[in-house]
C-alpha cells in the first residue's frame, strides 16, 4: 500500500505541472468537446509509459552496477533539478486560455490529443526516465503498486481536470491558484532530490 501511496504522489506531482497537454485538457473542458476522449487517452497514455519505464528499467536491472547506478540517479537529479527551476521560473506567469465554441470532430481531437501527449517530451522524462529509475530497485510487486498508483494519480487528475474544468473555469485561470500548486510541486520535488541524493551519499560510504 505505501508503494501505491508513493505512487500517487509522485506521479501526481509529475502531472500537476502547467504545460500544453494540461492546457488543452481544460480547453476541451471549458469547450465542452470530447472530454471523455481527450482524458482516457491522456490517461491511457500515461499508464502505458509508466508500466514501459517501470519494466525498461526491471529487466535491464542485472546491467545496473554501482556506477551505472550512481550515473542515472545523477542524470535523474539533473532531470529534477531542472524541473523543479522551471517550475520556479514559471511561478508567477498567468496561464491564459483562448475558448473556441466551435465543434470538432473526434477524430481531429483524438489525433491532437495523441500529438499533445506523445510529442511531449516532458511526458517520457516524467513517465518513463523519472517514474521507471526511481522504482527500479523496488521488488516487482512494489513495481507493479508504484505503477498501479502512479497510474491512479494521472487517471484521478486528467478526468477531474475534463470535467470539472467548466465549473472551475473562473478559478483556473487565476494565477495565485497556480502558484500554490507550484508551490507543492517545487517542495515535492525538492524532497525528492533530498532522499536520492542521501541514498547517493549512503552507498559511496
Amino acid at each position: 500500500m505505501e508503494y501505491a501511496l508513493l505512487g500517487f504522489f509522485t506521479g501526481l506531482s509529475l502531472i500537476l505541472a502547467i504545460g500544453a497537454q494540461n492546457i488543452f485538457v481544460i480547453e476541451q473542458g471549458l469547450k465542452k468537446q470530447h472530454v471523455f476522449l481527450v482524458c482516457l487517452v491522456c490517461s491511457v497514455s500515461d499508464l502505458i509509459l509508466i508500466f514501459v519505464g517501470i519494466f525498461l528499467f526491471h529487466f535491464f536491472n542485472q546491467f545496473f552496477n554501482p556506477i551505472v547506478e550512481f550515473i542515472f540517479n545523477l542524470l535523474l537529479v539533473v532531470f529534477l533539478i531542472h524541473f523543479i527551476y522551471s517550475k520556479i521560473k514559471t511561478h508567477y506567469k498567468e496561464v491564459n486560455f483562448q475558448i473556441n465554441v466551435s465543434s470538432i470532430s473526434k477524430l481531429n481531437i483524438f489525433l491532437k490529443t495523441l500529438g499533445f501527449t506523445y510529442l511531449n517530451p516532458h511526458v517520457y522524462s516524467d513517465t518513463v526516465f523519472i517514474l521507471g529509475n526511481f522504482s527500479k530497485n523496488y521488488l516487482l510487486n512494489q513495481k507493479l503498486a508504484f505503477g498501479i498508483g502512479a497510474s491512479f494519480a494521472s487517471f484521478l487528475f486528467f478526468f477531474t481536470l475534463g470535467y470539472l474544468s467548466n465549473y472551475l473555469s473562473k478559478y483556473a485561470n487565476d494565477k495565485k491558484i497556480w502558484q500554490v500548486i507550484n508551490i507543492f510541486i517545487i517542495a515535492f520535488m525538492s524532497f525528492l532530490v533530498l532522499f536520492i541524493l542521501k541514498e547517493m551519499i549512503i552507498k559511496l560510504l
